[in-house]
């Protein structure tokens, strides 16, 4: 191995929860799965720095899901995750890599189906989906999951519309009792993890926060074009690919948002074609996957043409630069980060503030640092 965990700060006894436990991390802090964006480097660093790195595997096919695996190993010896696709048509050989390859943690965009969960269990992999709803979190810790990401209509990418202050809190009554609440949608700061704390959870997630750091592959005009987007500056739309979504508002997106179904579909096609060559599947797979969202994702079939618009669209801008023709999710906490740190810098970060916040509060005292 090439590297290891670094030792931080010491973090304050509250601090050490149920996430920390499960995921066996120093901090209670999560890198989410962002898909072209959470890859081996970023995973890695945030593995290293004592917190959960996910990796985004729905834009890998499954030989470089293992390879991508295998290098985050051959840079550190911490526990990170994986984040999957239920609707993937392979998720069952990505499980099987993920139990084969002893990673510590599954998480998933989508609920995962019950026989997934035990499988996954069965192995001693920690299984925690992401959920937008009290009902949805309610679902899967019925399943046994042994945790949640509660994300507030605050985060990027793919997002609900109630504000994570009244989600958070309305899950963790729910479900706390049974499984960790991680919050997810607004946060980037200590101040923003002893506030998720107040309200019951575990731990916070972070995207926005993650993607701009140093480790982070985004090239680096799109990283400038992130930190120049004031807090007004983004924009939930449906034109992407017929679901919510947070994104910065460019000229891409106006001309998305006034574009015609005639215009539209036809480059969503073309998109979702290059995207399942992309990661190694043919049209029977997109059939099939299509056929699967338009019966559970309740989608119309105009819908699920665009369904593989997202991805296409946000590869151009955040590998290839391309702002001009992709697209910039982001959660709208974008507009309060002015920096570039290393992965190392934002979590010890978080973890100091948190502590000094945690000492002026009066709890306990911190630790010394």
């Amino acid at each position: 191995m090439t590297g290891a965990t670094v030792v931080g700060p010491e973090p304050h006894p509250a601090l050490r929860t149920r996430l920390c436990e499960l995921a066996g991390v120093r901090y209670p802090v999560v890198q989410t799965g962002m898909g072209w964006v959470a890859g081996p480097r970023l995973v890695a660093a945030t593995a290293a720095a004592g917190a959960l790195g996910i990796l985004a595997s729905a834009t890998m096919s499954l030989d470089e899901l293992g390879a991508a695996i295998e290098e985050v190993r051959a840079r550190t010896d911490a526990p990170f995750g994986v984040n999957l696709r239920t609707d993937s048509a392979d998720v069952e050989q990505r499980v099987g890599l993920l139990v084969d390859a002893g990673v510590r943690v599954a998480s998933f965009a989508q609920a995962p189906r019950p026989d997934l969960v035990s499988r996954l269990k069965e192995a001693g992999v920690v299984v925690i989906p992401t959920v937008g709803a009290r009902r949805h979190a309610e679902k899967v810790a019925g399943w046994g999951v042994d945790a949640v990401i509660c994300q507030g209509a605050e985060g990027g990418g793919h997002t609900g519309s109630v504000p994570t202050s009244l989600l958070l809190p309305d899950v963790a009554d729910a479900v706390g009792g049974q499984v960790a609440v991680v919050g997810a949608g607004g946060f980037f700061d200590g101040r923003g993890l002893v506030a998720a704390l107040a309200y019951g959870a575990a731990g916070i997630a972070m995207g926005t926060r993650f993607l701009l750091t140093a480790e982070s592959t985004v090239p680096e005009a799109v990283k400038a074009r992130y930190l120049a987007t004031p807090i007004t500056g983004t924009v939930v739309t449906t034109r992407v690919d017929g679901a919510p979504q947070r994104v910065i508002r460019t000229e891409v997106v106006d001309r998305l948002e006034g574009a015609g179904r005639l215009t539209a579909l036809p480059r969503a096609l073309a998109n979702a074609l290059a995207f399942r060559r992309r990661t190694g599947a043919g049209l029977s797979e997109l059939a099939r996957q299509g056929v699967s969202m338009h019966r559970h994702d309740e989608l119309t079939w105009a819908q699920v043409a665009m369904a593989a618009n997202a991805p296409m669209m946000t590869r151009a801008a955040l590998v290839e630069g391309r702002t001009d023709v992709g697209i910039l999710p982001t959660g709208q906490v974008v507009g309060t980060i002015d920096d570039l740190p290393s992965v190392a810098d934002v979590v010890w970060g978080v973890v100091m503030e948190a502590n000094t916040v945690l000492e002026r509060l009066g709890a306990v005292p911190a630790p010394a640092r």
